[in-house]
C-alpha cells in the first residue's frame, strides 16, 4: 500500500452529512423529552445552546492542538500553558493594535510554546510529560511577568488583566432569528427545542466559532485525506517504518507540534476575544487538561473531540446558567444513558463493566428521585465529573497512536 493511495481508502464508519443531521435530530428530541420531564426549561434554551459554543470552542480548539500532536506521536500535556501564552497574545496584539491582529498573536504565541516542547523532545528527547508541565509552569510566570510589565498603568487595565478588546465581527441573521424566538417560546414538544437548535446558529454568532469550526473539518480533510496527512500519521504509529520509506521523521513531529501549538493559542485567544473580551490572568482554567480529555475521549479523531468538547462545554453551561435545578435535571440523562450502556455492554459479553455501568444508572437515577435540586457546591464540580465519568466509560474502546510518547533518534530505523 502506497502512501499517496492510502488516504483514499474509507473507514468503515465514513463521517457523512446524513449522519450528522439524524444525529442532531436524535440529541435534540432526547433533549425535548429531558425538558418535558424535568420542567427545566433552560436545558434546551437558545441562550444555553449559544453559551454552549462559547464554552465548548476553547476546549475543542485545545483537543485538536492535542490531536495533531499526538497524531506525528508527541505527548502534549503542555496545551494549558500554550492556551495561557495564547491569552496574552491576544490580549497585547488585540489592545494595541485591533481583533484581528489579537488572533494572529494568540496563534503565534501558542506556537511559540509549541516550538519549544518540539525542541525539547524531539531534538534533545526530553520526557514528554516532563517538557508539556515545565511549559505550562513558564507559561504562567512568564505571562504573569509580561501581563503586569505591559498592563500596568494603562487606562483600564492593571497587573492581571488588559483594557477591553474590540469585539471580533459577529454575524446575526434577524430574519430567522426572530421567527425562531417566537416559535421557541411556544415550549412545543421537539419544534420548538428545534427552533432553540437553528437560533442559536444564527444568532450573535462569532466569526472565530466559524474559523474554529472550520479547522475541524481542515483538520479531518488534511489528516485523512492526503498523503501528508497519511505521512504524519505514520510517524505517530511507527516512526521507523515511515523513515524506512522516506519520510523525515524529524520534520513530521516539528510541524505537527508547531501546528499544535498554534491551534492551541487559538483557543486560548478565543477566552480573550470571544469569551470575555479582555486578557485576565487564569482566565484557561484548566482548559487545556479538558480538552486533552475530550480528545482522548474522541479517541484521538475530529468527530469525537467535537462531540466530547460540546459535552464538556454544555455541562459547565448548565452549571453556570440554571445552577443546580439544571444539573439535577441532567441526573435523569445520565441514568438513562449509563442503563443504555450496561445493555450494549451485557450483549457485547462484557458482564463486568455492564454491571458496574448498570448500578451506577441505578444510583443516578434514585438520586434524581430523592432529590429536588443539586446542592450549589456540588454544581461546580460537573464539567469535571463528567470528564472522569466519560473517559472511564470510554477506555475500552480507545486506541492512542502506538508511537505516542516514545523518544526518536534520526537513523534508528537501521
Amino acid at each position: 500500500m502506497s502512501l499517496v493511495t492510502a488516504p483514499r481508502l474509507a473507514g468503515k464508519r465514513r463521517v457523512t452529512p446524513g449522519r450528522v443531521l439524524l444525529v442532531v435530530v436524535a440529541l435534540t428530541v432526547l433533549l425535548s423529552l429531558l425538558r418535558v420531564l424535568t420542567g427545566a426549561d433552560d436545558l434546551a434554551s437558545s441562550g444555553t445552546l449559544r453559551a454552549t459554543l462559547v464554552a465548548a470552542v476553547p476546549i475543542g480548539l485545545a483537543g485538536l492542538a492535542g490531536l495533531w500532536s499526538e497524531r506525528a506521536g508527541i505527548v502534549n500535556i503542555g496545551l494549558e500553558g500554550m492556551m495561557i501564552l495564547g491569552t496574552f497574545g491576544a490580549g497585547y496584539f488585540g489592545y494595541f493594535y485591533g481583533p484581528w491582529q489579537g488572533v494572529l498573536g494568540a496563534i503565534l504565541f501558542g506556537a511559540l510554546g509549541g516550538l519549544i516542547h518540539a525542541v525539547a523532545t524531539v531534538t534533545f528527547g526530553v520526557d514528554h510529560i516532563v517538557s508539556g508541565v515545565a511549559i505550562n509552569i513558564i507559561a504562567a510566570g512568564a505571562v504573569q511577568y509580561l501581563a503586569a510589565l505591559t498592563f500596568t498603568g494603562v487606562r483600564g487595565g492593571g497587573q492581571t488583566q488588559s483594557p477591553p478588546i474590540d469585539a471580533l465581527p459577529a454575524i446575526s441573521i434577524d430574519a430567522l432569528s426572530d421567527p425562531l424566538g417566537e416559535l421557541e417560546a411556544k415550549n412545543w414538544f421537539f419544534v420548538s427545542d428545534g427552533a432553540a437548535v437553528l437560533r442559536a446558529l444564527v444568532t450573535n454568532l462569532s466569526v472565530l466559532t466559524l474559523i474554529a469550526i472550520l479547522l475541524f473539518v481542515l483538520t479531518w480533510f488534511v489528516l485523512w485525506r492526503t498523503s501528508f496527512g497519511l505521512r504524519l500519521r505514520s510517524v505517530g504509529e511507527s516512526p521507523a517504518s515511515s523513515e524506512s520509506l522516506g519520510v523525515n521523521v524529524i520534520r513530521y513531529k516539528f510541524v505537527a507540534v508547531l501546528i499544535s501549538g498554534g491551534i492551541a493559542g487559538l483557543a486560548g485567544g478565543f477566552l480573550a476575544l470571544v469569551a470575555s473580551s479582555t486578557f485576565r490572568e487564569g482566565q484557561t482554567g484548566g482548559r487545556g487538561y479538558i480538552g486533552l480529555a475530550a480528545m482522548i475521549f474522541g479517541n484521538w479523531r475530529p468527530g469525537g473531540l467535537l462531540a466530547g468538547a460540546g459535552l464538556f462545554g454544555y455541562t459547565d453551561t448548565l452549571r453556570l446558567r440554571g445552577g443546580g435545578e439544571s444539573i439535577h435535571g441532567l441526573l435523569l440523562l445520565v441514568a438513562v444513558l449509563l442503563v443504555g450502556l450496561a445493555v450494549w455492554q451485557w450483549r457485547k459479553a462484557a458482564r463486568t463493566a455492564a454491571i458496574v455501568s448498570g448500578v451506577m444508572g441505578v444510583l443516578v437515577a434514585l438520586w434524581f428521585l430523592l432529590s429536588d435540586s443539586i446542592p450549589e457546591d456540588l454544581t461546580g464540580m460537573t464539567p469535571y465529573v463528567t470528564t472522569l465519568l466519560v473517559l472511564a466509560l470510554a477506555s475500552q474502546r480507545l486506541r492512542p497512536p502506538a508511537a505516542a510518547g516514545q523518544t526518536y533518534r534520526k537513523g534508528s530505523a537501521g
